[in-house]
């Protein structure tokens, strides 16, 4: 069976692409489509067949992607994403692969994270086009709270507005692992998971854990938002970057991140990673 993986040389695709060699895909089964040409050389040197990414060519990508079983789209980052998701999602189409696995966002469809615009829009494009699918609507990864905990060591306070929300993270290696299952065995098609983590947090957990893996104190103090917006503009921001974390923070306090639906869990058949295993392996 060959698996195409659209980001292979992202941290989501790298993760990926161990997660299937660690369930026994041979490695000349795995297609990694990117755009970092040493990243790639190294994914050749271990086996795996690799391709330079050039979706404004969307007929170079569909004779990339001949013979394709199963193709991962691993989601680009925030810009001009749901153009580039459709050019791959033709590419996709032309080949005639029979299966499209997209990375979403975490109940897309219906959440109030703005920031999950782009993934509704694609979900549409994905849909509209015929090809079976299945769509991993990731949540927060814990790595993405790292800065905070860097905050913690150094300060022993972590400040932001995001006040008593709760967020349902889990290892970006959790969520890998879901994308190799769902490659490497069948019955996926036409299903949507809803990827988090087992336990929601909030901030005042997280200082706690990070006083305890630590072994110094760590508070937390809410902002308001306006008072964030303040603080992210000393530090050096520029308007529209402030208002973006501001946004998507009071859309986490109202709770866009904070469901746990087990999905995670069931897919990879154990517990997704604690925040506090997470957190010791950036001591």
């Amino acid at each position: 069976m060959s698996i195409a993986i659209i980001g292979a040389t992202g941290k989501l695709g790298a993760h990926t692409i161990d997660a299937l060699l660690e369930r026994g895909t041979p490695a000349g089964d795995i297609l990694a489509l990117g755009r970092n040409t040493e990243r790639l050389q190294v994914y050749a040197d271990r086996g795996l067949r690799t391709a330079i990414l050039n979706l404004d060519d969307i007929e170079a990508t569909a004779k990339t992607l001949a013979g394709v079983d199963k193709l991962l789209l691993v989601s680009f980052g925030p810009g001009d994403r749901v153009a580039q998701h459709g050019r791959a999602i033709d590419a996709a189409r032309q080949a005639g692969v029979p299966h499209l696995v997209y990375t979403s966002g975490l109940e897309a469809p219906t959440t109030i994270l703005e920031l999950a615009a782009d993934h509704k829009a694609t979900e549409e494009l994905v849909t509209a086009s015929g090809s079976p699918v299945t769509f991993l609507r990731n949540g927060w990864y814990t790595e993405n709270h790292q800065q905070d905990f860097a905050g913690a060591r150094e300060r022993g306070v972590i400040a932001n507005s995001i006040s008593d929300g709760r967020i349902a993270t889990a290892a970006r290696m959790d969520f890998a692992e879901a994308a190799a299952v769902v490659l490497s065995t069948p019955g996926h098609e036409g299903k949507a998971y809803e990827l988090s983590g087992d336990t929601a947090w909030s901030f005042d957990e997280f200082a706690a854990t990070a006083a305890d893996v630590l072994g110094t104190p760590v508070r937390y103090e809410a902002l308001t938002a306006e008072q964030e917006r303040e603080e992210l503009l000393a530090f050096g921001l520029d308007e529209g970057t402030a208002a973006f974390i501001v946004t998507l923070n009071a859309n986490i306090r109202d709770g866009a991140m904070a469901p746990t639906s087990g999905d995670l869990a069931r897919l990879i058949g154990h517990p997704t990673e604690t925040l506090e295993t997470t957190m010791r392996s950036w001591v």
